[in-house]
Parts: C-alpha cells; structure tokens; sequence
C-alpha cells in the first residue's frame, strides 16, 4: 500500500496517519507497530483479518510516519500511558465500538496498556508478546548481563551521543535490530527501506529518546499521568479475553511469556511459534490466526 492510501485523523494532541482494510460493516481491529517498526508490519495481516470481515485499522504511532502532533508546544512524551491513550483516543475519533486491540513490541505494550486501563473500550486483547505493561521501577534496575547486551541500544539512547548516533544513523540503527531481533528472517531490503521512511518523521528521535529515557528514570512523564503510571506499577490484571503470542527465536524474550497467565482475569490462550520479534512480517498467518481465535470466542 502506497502513501496516497494514507488516511489523517485527529486526536486531542495528534494529527494521526493510519490505513484501513476491509469494508466500513467489518467488526473492527486496530494493529499497533512498534519501534523499529511502523504500520505497514501488518500489510500481511490485514488480508486474513478483512476475508474474515473485520475493517482493520494500522496506525502510525506518534513520532512514526505521518503522524504529526497537532501543537509545537505539546511534549514529545512517549510514556507506555499517553501511548495507550492514543489508541483510546484513535478508536474514539474513528467512532469504533470496542475494537479488538493487537500488537507487538511498542504496540503490544500499547495495546495491553489500554486493555489494563480502559478495558470497557475495548472487546479483547492479542498481544506480543504476554502481558506487556512495562514495570517502570523493576525496569531501572538492572538485567540479567545477556538481557543488558540485547538491550544495548536502551543504554545508547540515555546519553546525548546516543541522540546523535540515533540522528545521523536511524536506518542503520534499525536494520540492525531487525537483524538481531528476527535472526532468522531474511527481510529483503525494499521492506526494511519501505518501513525506514516512518523513522523521517520530524519527532521521531525525540519520541523514541523520551521512551527509553523514562523506562530508565532520565526523563520524567507527563504529570497529569501519573496517576495512570501508578496503576500500571500495581500490574493490574487484564479482564478482556485475551491471546497472548511468544517468538522461539526472539533474543528480546528468552524463556518466552507463559508465566505471564497469572496477570489475565478473562480467558486466555497462549500461542507460541517459531519467529523472531516481528511476529506479524515473520509469521503473519499466526498473527491473524490469533486474532480470528479471539473474535470466535466473542458475542
């Protein structure tokens, strides 16, 4: 899908770019990409969904694609709450009734935020990978040291040098993590170059910068949020119905996420397959099967 299939809708802060599948009757989805990621990771996704009958939605997360912030005097905040909130926000704009939410990576921890907070929102729940709501205070502590090197480029980000190495090199950067986060996939280069045209949004640096910066407890988040993140630091169980997905092959997840059951209240299934971190480009039917399982478990 080109850029002239681009649709804008406004938010409260955002002006966001998303794409749509299937006809405007379809029981409704939206698909969250994450970072090094943009919407176009479920182009392989959207067709199982919408021969199904959904009407499925991929947007561009703030400081991604075409999205752009409505004011120059917002805050290019990108705590897990205000991303949440911009899918919330997103489903209202759009006048969709409790959509299914998926997603992975930034988008899986999205998509679980919003589950967590507003569940009345929304009908159910597929996540890459577990329950996904970042544990704000254990993650400034440190990790096992095999976590810590696949995370390096969480501790380059905390420092002014790894602003400017993210400035001058976010291609490389995040062909980089594609290859070591999906070892197994080879990704041609159109695709990856395809996707890298999201990262030349004008607060993409400061987006991705304020992300890491806050897990790590350099940058502080919005303070009319916080009482979100104090929820969020008690691991509020999940209530929707929810399908939870693990990599074999995904650095990032050693030992996958099946000790995450305890944090779902609603039904839940775990499914694991034998990707990398980009589930849906990897093993885009596995994705789409996790959807369509969890629209047959609804009313």
């Amino acid at each position: 899908m080109d850029d002239s299939f681009v649709k804008i809708v406004n938010t409260q802060t955002l002006a966001i770019a998303y794409m749509e599948y299937g006809a405007a009757d379809g029981w409704p989805v939206i698909l969250c990409h994450g970072f090094p990621y943009d919407a176009r990771a479920f182009d392989q996704v959207a067709p199982y969904l919408v021969a199904a009958g959904a009407k499925v939605y991929t947007p561009f997360t703030r400081g991604f694609g075409q999205t752009r912030f409505l004011s120059e005097n917002t805050a290019r905040n990108a705590q897990q709450a205000i991303r949440a909130l911009d899918i919330i926000e997103f489903a209202e704009a759009l006048g969709l009734n409790r959509p299914i939410l998926g997603g992975f990576d930034w988008g899986g921890n999205a998509s679980c935020t919003a589950a967590a907070l507003w569940p009345d929102k929304i009908s159910g729940l597929v996540s890459y990978a577990g329950y996904d709501i970042i544990d704000v205070q254990q993650q400034r502590h440190a990790l096992s040291p095999s976590l810590e090197k696949v995370c390096w480029y969480q501790h380059l980000f905390q420092s002014e040098r790894g602003r400017e190495c993210l400035v001058s090199n976010r291609y490389e950067i995040g062909r980089l993590l594609w290859q070591e986060w999906s070892p197994n996939w080879n990704f041609d280069e159109k695709v990856y170059a395809r996707t890298a045209a999201a990262f030349d949004n004008p607060d993409f640096v400061d987006i991705v910068i304020h992300c890491y910066r806050f897990m790590h407890g350099k940058e502080t988040g919005d303070p009319a949020l916080q009482h979100l993140e104090d929820r969020l630091a008690q691991k509020p169980a999940i209530r929707v119905p929810t399908v939870t997905i693990d990599g074999t092959a995904d650095p990032l997840k050693p030992g996958g996420t099946a000790d995450h059951a305890r944090w779902f209240s609603g039904r839940h299934e775990h499914i694991i397959t034998s990707a990398g971190h980009n589930i849906p480009q990897e093993a885009p039917p596995q994705f789409a099967g996790a959807v369509l399982k969890l629209h047959d478990w609804l009313p």
